[in-house]
């Protein structure tokens, strides 16, 4: 098993884990998506994420989740390999997998010191009250046009 597989983990590994690291004075940063099909958009999120403090963990929407958030016919790739090949970036330190909509239950029990998230949703996006309530800021993300999962998929079908 290739030693970047040991970087998913459950929640409930991640929040001890998390604990440990805060003693040791590092900064914690919690992004989330689909990563359905990862492009170049992608990377360079998940590498301006990394930016921003020390270790890097990635929400991952179950299959169940993209469903609800994307329609039936996605994901297109499964939870996974999705999540195997998040896990395989360097710059991607954890990655686990929730089944929610949205990130808010996981960044309760996380208290990230930065959560990032795209420009497109604001400083008031869904999850600033409960980052704010943990002691944490939001960092907005650059946007970079062109790409999306669902601009691909559009593409596609052309």
């Amino acid at each position: 098993m290739p030693d970047f597989l040991n970087k998913i983990k459950s929640l409930a590994e991640l929040e001890k884990i998390v604990t440990e690291l805060k003693k040791q004075g590092k900064s914690i940063i919690t992004t989330n998506g689909c990563y359905d099909i990862l492009h170049l958009g992608h990377i360079l999120s998940l590498n301006e994420s990394k930016e921003q403090g020390d270790i890097l963990i990635v929400g991952l929407n179950s299959d169940q989740s993209v469903k609800k958030i994307k329609g039936s016919i996605r994901p297109i790739n499964g939870q996974e390999d999705r999540a195997k090949t998040l896990a395989a970036l360097e710059f991607v330190d954890y990655v686990f997998i929730f089944n929610e909509e949205t990130p808010i239950e996981f960044l309760k029990i996380l208290k990230p010191n930065i959560h990032t998230n795209s420009i497109d949703y604001g400083y008031d996006c869904i999850e600033a009250s409960t980052i704010k309530a943990g002691g944490g800021k939001i960092y907005l993300l650059k946007k970079y046009p062109g790409y999306s999962t669902s601009d691909l998929i559009k593409r596609i079908k052309k």
